[in-house]
């Protein structure tokens, strides 16, 4: 029999409405877990059990009324501790926000509320979501649910790491430069950063707000999808939020990739430093896989991923300061030290240079979707080697990552990690799939196709099966 930690969203969903289950008893086993495994990972700064407990029976009384709110309903997830819960303290893994309460939920959070999900609980992240991993904050950094010894990516750390061991199906993650991608990829999870515009930010902590992303991490594809046709749509009160129609993401979930032409930027990350040969030779044989199911798979060559970098950080430094110019100017000392060191460059950031960062994202946007023109996506890496070790990162210098992500947050294409394997130690290797602007259905699509043939989502940590 499956174990209730494995259900997906979908089939709790299906046991929840046939009677098998109750959403009370989700919510207690899900609650058991994170008491059994959590302090090996410190995957959660606040379990709001006593929350969890009332919306699980307020689920379970409106399926006894005959109240169905769609697919969430009953369902447990949790929260990134950027996102604002009304009542329950929003930190941002910071000692300048240990006593921040707001009063009302962000939209994300309110639309989770309005579909009967079931919150258990704020993550960790990175301060701020940029400082990490540190020991110098008020709560431990998280862990990596396949080797504890090693980073779980981030800033989404607590968000990858509750996932991947099993905790909850899915959880709501933030990326501006690769925080909900890096944690999928090195946590071995589905992580989806949407198009910009199509899930509403407010009330969500920004970092960096023509790159900020909201997003999920899930450990499946269609996990995904069912979440994103829960919080995507347009809010008025988010100046970046799109006025579209919101796509139907589980339309053609299960379509295939049969006629699509994929690209494959190889050059990006083939010879990059840090690359393992390991993620070569898995995106290599997940192409072949696409390539085996009907889909067409070209090389194609995109801009430098240098200057995708390098035009991403003046901007995300620039904005970042702004954001906290007034904290560093009071009170410089209650940052953690490597979230001081990564934004504090921002402060010497000068007019010409944001400029040029500006003029330089318009001509890298135009070439990624010139390119998308003849594609229906691309495939190319998310993380270059597999997830690095705590010992192996200088706690008094802000670590580098060989992630190849901020690409698609300053050209705002929807991109999604998804597992293609592992490693010979036994860590997680990951591909990004990336589509054209507001075509995150397709993304979802090819996903689940590779997803279904890999056989990749039956596979998770030892923790996870205890």
């Amino acid at each position: 029999m499956t174990k209730l930690h494995e259900l997906s969203i979908a089939e709790a969903g299906r046991a929840l409405r046939n009677g098998a289950v109750t959403s009370v008893a989700l919510t207690e086993d899900a609650l058991a877990r994170i008491a059994a495994i959590d302090p090996a990972l410190d995957s959660f700064i606040t379990v709001t059990a006593d929350r969890a407990h009332a919306d699980a029976a307020a689920a379970d009384a409106d399926f006894a009324r005959g109240i169905d709110k769609g697919p969430m309903q009953g369902v447990p997830y949790a929260l990134k501790d950027i996102y604002d819960t009304a009542g329950i303290r929003t930190t941002c893994h910071s000692r300048l926000r240990m006593d921040v309460v707001p009063e009302a939920d962000s939209v994300v959070a309110a639309k989770f509320k309005a579909a009967g999900g079931v919150l258990l609980g704020k993550l960790a992240t990175h301060e701020f979501a940029i400082g990490g991993p540190s020991f110098d904050l008020p709560f431990p950094p998280a862990r990596n649910p396949w080797n504890r010894d090693h980073i779980p990516g981030g800033s989404s750390s607590g968000s990858g790491a509750a996932v991947a061991a099993g905790m909850v199906r899915m959880a709501m993650g933030s990326d501006t430069g690769g925080s909900i991608r890096g944690p999928a990829a090195y946590c071995g999870t589905v992580g989806l950063k949407p198009t910009y515009g199509l899930v509403s930010r407010r009330g969500v902590f920004p970092l960096s707000t023509t790159l900020d992303h909201c997003g999920p991490l899930s450990w499946t594809v269609e996990d995904s999808a069912i979440t994103m046709g829960i919080i995507a749509g347009h809010d008025p009160l988010d100046p970046a939020s799109a006025d579209v129609p919101t796509p139907d993401f589980m339309a053609q979930l299960h379509g295939g990739v049969r006629g699509m032409r994929i690209g494959l930027p190889r050059h990006l990350y083939a010879t990059a430093e840090g690359v393992s040969a390991e993620v070569i030779a898995s995106i290599d044989a997940a192409a072949q896989t696409l390539g085996e199911l009907g889909a067409i798979v070209e090389e194609v060559t995109l801009p430098d991923y240098d200057l995708f970098n390098a035009c991403g950080r003046v901007i995300m430094l620039t904005e970042a300061y702004a954001i906290h110019e007034a904290d560093f100017q009071s009170r410089p000392l209650d940052f953690g030290k490597l979230t001081w060191m990564r934004m504090m460059p921002g402060a010497f950031v000068t007019g010409a240079d944001l400029h040029q960062a500006m003029r330089l994202r318009r001509e890298l946007c135009a070439s990624v979707n010139r390119t998308l023109l003849t594609y229906d996506a691309l495939i190319t890496a998310s993380a270059l080697a597999p997830a690095p070790a705590f010992a192996d990162i200088d706690p008094d210098n802000p670590p580098t990552f060989p992630i190849q992500a901020l690409t698609f947050n300053v050209t705002g294409n929807p991109a999604m990690s998804i597992p293609t394997g592992f490693s010979s130690s036994g860590l997680p290797l990951s591909m990004q799939i990336v589509g054209r602007a507001f075509e995150d259905a397709t993304v979802l699509r090819i996903g689940a196709a590779f997803e279904a043939a890999s056989g990749l989502a039956s596979r998770r940590p030892a923790m996870a099966a205890a």
